[in-house]
């Protein structure tokens, strides 16, 4: 086994699990998120000759599966545009209907009111809230300032707040 494929191995190892929860509380779907890993490691596996050490390997895979996601969620929104219906009345009903879902029904209307924000608030939500990333580690995923994201994680929590605290649950 080349050098190669023994790094490789041990990212499947370190990050697979974090990696599928992360792509998972995009999309919604269990299948969904296993296909995206899949994906998401076989860009991995192509790129790994290009990674030269400039970030830390960790926010350099999760910028990958973040962006692979991404670009999915972008595609099935055209995918719903073309049958008549929105990317966000699919992901309601997958929350809904979802058979590996085994949280309480105040999980649920989180994932509802997470999926409500927009884009850039639910992915520095997700990051910060679930996947506990730090701010500094979601800037060099995403890019963006430190103090954007702050603002950004602050106002998602705000709007995730007010919506909940709306439900009838």
């Amino acid at each position: 086994m080349d050098s190669r494929e023994k790094v490789f191995n041990q990212i499947v190892k370190d990050y697979s699990e974090r990696l599928w929860w992360h792509v998972r509380r995009f999309v919604n779907s269990h299948e969904d998120a296993d296909d995206l890993l899949q994906e998401i490691f076989l860009k991995v596996w192509a790129a790994l000759p290009s990674f030269r050490g400039e970030s830390q390997l960790f926010t350099w895979v999760w910028r990958i599966a973040t962006n692979e996601t991404l670009n999915h969620l972008r595609k099935e929104k055209v995918r719903a545009a073309l049958r008549f219906s929105t990317i966000d009345a699919e992901m309601e009903r997958r929350i809904q209907e979802d058979p590996y879902f085994n949280g309480t029904a105040v999980e649920r209307e989180l994932a509802r009111a997470v999926l409500k924000l927009p884009e850039k608030q639910r992915q520095v939500f997700i990051m910060r809230w679930w996947d506990d990333l730090s701010y500094e580690e979601i800037s060099s995923i995403t890019g963006t300032s430190v103090g954007a994201l702050k603002a950004s994680y602050h106002i998602a929590q705000e709007k995730i707040r007010a919506t909940v605290s709306e439900s009838p649950f």
